[in-house]
């Protein structure tokens, strides 16, 4: 049987650290979905489509992974596409409290599905696209926090980036 499991995210935009997550995802899945959930929560920089543009171009050279967006209940997604895990990435103990509240939640509307937590790599325990995409309007440099498809297309959306303020 096939492990199919989803990575579901805003990705807005994708870091070094959510690629991390998705390449040891990789070494324990034989697929790996790369979801754009909608979050009503959340304004977006890039749209889904420049978002799924944008990753699958940073994933261009990995097997066994694909990119989709879905709005609606992530457990609905999972099972329609046969998979059985919900991958997340933690970078810290305050993330936990609400990861465990979501996977809860999950797991009562399908209990066949589990959640699998990784930890972010140590290189990557500070990095979020809200810090990048905050310190970049500002004119910080993200190089070396998002792949090259990303830094290229903040570099349009925040004119100050080029400036090397």
């Amino acid at each position: 049987m096939k492990k199919i499991a989803v990575y579901p995210g805003s990705f807005d935009p994708i870091t070094n650290g959510h690629l991390d997550i998705i390449k040891r995802g990789l070494s324990m899945f034989d697929e790996l979905i790369v979801l754009i959930a909608y979050n009503a929560a959340k304004s977006s920089l890039f749209t889904v489509q420049e978002r799924i543009e944008m990753i699958q171009e940073a994933l261009h050279d990995r097997k066994g992974v694909r990119v989709d967006s879905y709005d609606g209940l992530l457990v609905d997604y999972v099972r329609k596409e046969g998979g059985n895990v919900i991958l997340r990435g933690l970078r810290a103990m305050s993330e936990f409290e609400y990861e465990f509240q979501l996977a809860l939640m999950n797991r009562r509307l399908n209990r066949n599905i589990e959640t699998v937590f990784l930890m972010t790599g140590y290189k990557w325990f500070y990095t979020s696209s809200t810090i990048i995409k905050e310190a970049s309007r500002l004119g910080g440099s993200p190089k070396g926090l998002v792949p090259e498809v990303v830094f290229r297309k903040m570099q349009e959306k925040y004119p100050l980036m080029n400036k090397g303020k």
